[in-house]
Order: C-alpha cells, then sequence, then structure tokens
C-alpha cells in the first residue's frame, strides 16, 4: 500500500478573505435594510434585512468553517476536518428555511388582514439597487474562489448572495407595484404586491435551499462525485504495466476528495519499479481531481 502525504487545504489565505469579505458585506447591507424597511413599514425589504441577517450569520459561520477546515490531519481527525465546510453549509440551509417559515407566515397575515401602511420613497428603491451591487460583487467572488478551490462552504455563501440578487429585484417590483396603487385610480389592489413579492422572496430561497441542502446532505454521507470512479478506472488502467483497476473508494471531505483504490501490476517486478509506477497513478488521478488525497494498493497479477 502506498499512500501519497495528506494535502494542506489548498487557498487557505484566499478562501479566508472570501469568507471575511462577505461577513462585512453582510453586516452593512443588513443594518441598511432594517433601518430603511422599519422607516417605511416595507414587509419585503424587513423580509429582504431579515434573509441579509440570516445570511450575516450564515457568512460568520462559514468563516470559522474555513478556519478549522484548513487545520491539518491529527490523530482524532485522520481524514483532517474538511467535513466541517460541509456542516457550516447544511448549518446555512437549516437557517434559510427556518427564514422563508416566517415570512411567508407574516406575508399571509398581512394579506388576510388587509392592514397595510406602507411608505415608497427614494430610500427604499436605493437601498435595494446598493443591495443588488453589493450582491453581484460579492458573489461572483465567492463562486470564483468556491469553484477554484471546491469549497462547498464558500459556494453555500455565494449561493446565499447570489439569492438576494433575484430576490431584490422581485422587492423593487413589488414596491413599484405598490407607488402605482397609488398613482392609479382603480388599482388599489397593487397595495398589496409587497406582501405577495415578500412571498415570492421566500419561495426562491426555499428552492436553493433545498437544492443546497440535498448536496450538503450526500457530501456529509460520503456520496461519491457522479460518473468519478469510472474516469479514474479508464484513465489508470491506459496507464502502461497497470492490468486492472478495481475497488475504488471515494470520500469527499470539504475541498479535498480521498481515492483509495487498487490495481492489478506484474508481481515480478522490483519494489522500485511497483512504486514508481504508483507514482504515475498518482499523478494521473491528480489531473482529474487536483488537491486529491490518494492510497494506492498494487496487487500482483
Amino acid at each position: 500500500m502506498i499512500d501519497t502525504p495528506a494535502q494542506d487545504i489548498p487557498g487557505d489565505q484566499e478562501k479566508k478573505y472570501a469568507a471575511k469579505s462577505s461577513v462585512m458585506a453582510a453586516v452593512g447591507l443588513t443594518g441598511l435594510k432594517i433601518a430603511v424597511g422599519l422607516s417605511t413599514g416595507s414587509l419585503g425589504i424587513l423580509a429582504e434585512a431579515a434573509h441579509s441577517g440570516l445570511d450575516l450569520a450564515a457568512a460568520a459561520v462559514t468563516w470559522w468553517a474555513i478556519h478549522v477546515a484548513g487545520k491539518p490531519a491529527d490523530r482524532d481527525h485522520r481524514y483532517g476536518h474538511g467535513k466541517v465546510e460541509n456542516l457550516s453549509a447544511l448549518f446555512e440551509t437549516l437557517l434559510l428555511l427556518i427564514t422563508c417559515g416566517w415570512i411567508i407566515h407574516s406575508a399571509a397575515d398581512r394579506l388576510i388582514s388587509r392592514n397595510v401602511e406602507i411608505e415608497v420613497n427614494v430610500w427604499s428603491f436605493l437601498v435595494m439597487f446598493v443591495s443588488i451591487a453589493v450582491d453581484v460583487s460579492r458573489s461572483r467572488l465567492l463562486f470564483r474562489a468556491a469553484k477554484k478551490y471546491n469549497s462547498q462552504a464558500l459556494e453555500a455563501d455565494a449561493l446565499h448572495f447570489s439569492t438576494d440578487i433575484w430576490s431584490s429585484a422581485v422587492v423593487i417590483l413589488g414596491l413599484f407595484c405598490v407607488k402605482l396603487s397609488e398613482w392609479l385610480n382603480g388599482y388599489e389592489f397593487l397595495h398589496y404586491a409587497d406582501a405577495v413579492a415578500a412571498i415570492v422572496v421566500a419561495l426562491i430561497v426555499v428552492k436553493v435551499s433545498v437544492q443546497l441542502g440535498w448536496r450538503t446532505v450526500s457530501a456529509l454521507l460520503d456520496t461519491a462525485p457522479v460518473g468519478m470512479e469510472e474516469q479514474i478506472v479508464r484513465a489508470v488502467e491506459r496507464i502502461p504495466g497497470v492490468k486492472n483497476c478495481h475497488q475504488v473508494r471515494l470520500r469527499p471531505s470539504g475541498p479535498v476528495l480521498f481515492v483509495d483504490l487498487h490495481v492489478l501490476v506484474d508481481g515480478r517486478q522490483s519494489i522500485k519499479k511497483a512504486h514508481a509506477l504508483t507514482e504515475e497513478i498518482e499523478q494521473c488521478i491528480q489531473k482529474i481531481v487536483p488537491h486529491s488525497d490518494i492510497t494506492v494498493h498494487p496487487e500482483p497479477g
């Protein structure tokens, strides 16, 4: 059995910077939305403030998770601490689902009671446009870092901010409809568009949360990436000297994929040649899955 040394978590500093910047952005957006939402009475903006507040909590957890996941493997955690990233993503999902329940309940209560007092002014629209600009910037940064370093925690954070872009656009539409109801006679029903927009925000977030939650649970249950086993087997069996590749096991842990496989090789060759062959196998797999942790079991055949 030949094992590659455990890999350090790649891009640790860049990931920490991306996570920290998302915390700072969430702090600013949450405070701004709360102030404008309370002053105007807009449920849509307050729903967005609650959403941003949970984004803040989620971003803080992600920042913490990135720090912990970056620790090397130790005696108690032989596979490292990468699962902490997956746990933080699951925590974010649960927070979002709880928020959605509150938003839908509040919006439905406002529609049923028909007690709607909203002041739509320039600040109502300004805070939402600022929110969209910040969310676009943050989501791009987080998505780049998540894709570059295969970080599910950063991807979850990026999904939060990208969801905010669409939900903010829905709130703007709702506020515009409320304003139209003040200008046009016979269109008073548009006054309830803000509450309807809040429900749409919640439904958008529910959809994204369920998708993220499913992927997070799959990672925690060590579900192998679809098609990855077949891809590794084909690549390894093309290497001269490898007669067969079998018993491939894949275990994702944060940004690292642990690969364990058996290969059938010429049992008459020297240990030195067998070792050189396993190194070639490792290099081949690294091209398919960068930063993976690989264990190769050569068998005589």
